[in-house]
């Protein structure tokens, strides 16, 4: 397995290509960088310190724009669009935690509400022509069961033009394990992208 720094350096070397090197299928052009926060190196203050300084040297190189995205602030404008929060901390107050958690899922997934796909791609019709590449950051707020992060690659799936990066909190036992949280019993994510981080 490569290391952080490791990780880090071939992530560079592949956004310097033009386009991008991860780039596997345009009707999916994002990547995954794996990063596991219970590690002390990869600690998630200590990831999010060289993220922005990777966005600004590949700026800096290129003449590109590479903006961050946060995950969370789409999280939250989901669920505040969707229904007021005093509503959803009454609900588990009255029934459960587990029981809000399958709300706010609905909230992200569900055509009905506003999915967290919708607004990815609202943010992406508001990116400059010339992006070089796009992070998406705090995957760690979907923590531990709001939205399964290889769903959102599933709904994006030729939807999505811009080269985008996801930093993925987890580990690797022969799949992506968001947080370190499946269990052995839970189905396997599908992933159809790079990953950077894994076993091979």
């Amino acid at each position: 397995m490569l290391s952080l720094d490791e990780r880090f350096a071939l992530l560079e070397e592949d956004l310097l290509a033009d386009p991008p090197a991860f780039i596997m299928t345009r009707e999916l052009p994002f990547a995954i960088f794996r990063y596991d926060p219970r590690i002390p190196e990869e600690s998630e203050w200590k990831v999010r310190h060289r993220i922005q300084l990777l966005a600004t040297q590949i700026q800096n190189r290129t003449g590109q724009p590479v903006p961050i995205l946060s995950l969370a602030d789409l999280f939250w404008q989901s669920i505040e669009q969707s229904e007021d929060l005093e509503s959803l901390y009454e609900l588990e107050k009255s029934h459960s935690f587990e029981e809000a958690e399958r709300q706010v899922h609905k909230y992200l997934s569900d055509p009905d509400f506003l999915p967290l796909c919708d607004l990815l791609c609202r943010e992406e019709r508001r990116l400059p022509a010339s992006t070089r590449v796009l992070f998406l950051v705090h995957a760690t707020v979907f923590a531990p069961h709001a939205y399964r992060v290889s769903a959102l690659f599933e709904q994006l799936h030729r939807s999505f033009r811009t080269p985008a990066v996801l930093f993925y909190p987890g580990s690797w036992d022969h799949t992506l394990n968001y947080m370190g949280l499946r269990s052995d019993d839970q189905t396997l994510g599908s992933y159809r992208v790079k990953i950077y981080g894994r076993e091979s």
